[in-house]
């Protein structure tokens, strides 16, 4: 693919006959945290927010600064792995850890899940910006970024985001793609596990000594 034909995914070039759809929220299925981080403390959606959808491509953090860029305002986000329903591990498997699914010891993807308003943002719009903000016909890639736990895919929460998610991927094959053989992104149901953040204890501050050596040293005394 020509550095051209890319750009021209990034140009917003709506699909012929979109149209609108709306969704129910799913059900979490997992909520423990494992012992090596922390769920975030974000507030939690606003009450439009009724309906979630789940997207890997990548780098999480890439992918979420690039919808939240893209849909200002609109989303709410959280990071974390994910996996199929049918390659999840058993409830009582610890949840996964960074060390973990970088090591391939897991199932999961790096994903992003956002919570939105499906009058304001249907759900197609965000499945239209998916398929324009990574490359979907790399398996287990994206960029400099190898491994299965990188892979491009949807995971969808009910049957009425299936419909949707398999007209859009048609759409992508057959108008972007050349063909939806091409398109290697992973379209299943599943869940996030968690939201997680390193559990770092608080940084250190400078101690009074060491305040005063900066100052000394910047000659402010």
């Amino acid at each position: 693919m020509t550095p051209s034909t890319f750009l021209s995914r990034l140009l917003l070039r709506p699909f012929a006959g979109t149209a609108s759809m709306s969704v129910t929220e799913p059900t979490t299925t997992s909520s423990s945290t494992p012992p090596t981080t922390t769920t975030t403390s974000t507030p939690p959606p606003p009450a439009t927010h009724t309906s979630h959808a789940t997207f890997a491509a990548g780098c999480f953090w890439g992918v979420e600064h690039l919808f939240n860029k893209h849909f200002p305002g609109q989303l709410h986000t959280r990071v974390g792995y994910t996996s199929s329903a049918a390659t999840s591990p058993p409830a009582s498997a610890p949840a996964p850890t960074y060390a973990a699914v970088c090591a391939g010891r897991t199932p999961h993807a790096e994903a992003l899940r956002v919570a939105f308003d499906p009058a304001a943002t249907p759900l197609r719009d965000l499945l239209e910006f998916f398929f324009r903000m990574h490359d979907p016909t790399t398996r287990d890639r994206q960029g400099a970024d190898r491994g299965a736990q990188y892979r491009s895919a949807v995971f969808w929460a009910d049957g009425a985001q299936e419909a949707v998610v398999r007209d859009v991927l048609r759409r992508v094959g057959g108008e972007w793609w050349g063909g939806e053989g091409r398109v290697v992104t992973e379209k299943t149901n599943g869940s996030l596990s968690g939201s997680f953040v390193r559990n770092f204890p608080p940084l250190s501050r400078p101690s009074e000594e060491e305040e005063k050596k900066k100052e000394v040293g910047d000659g402010k005394i």
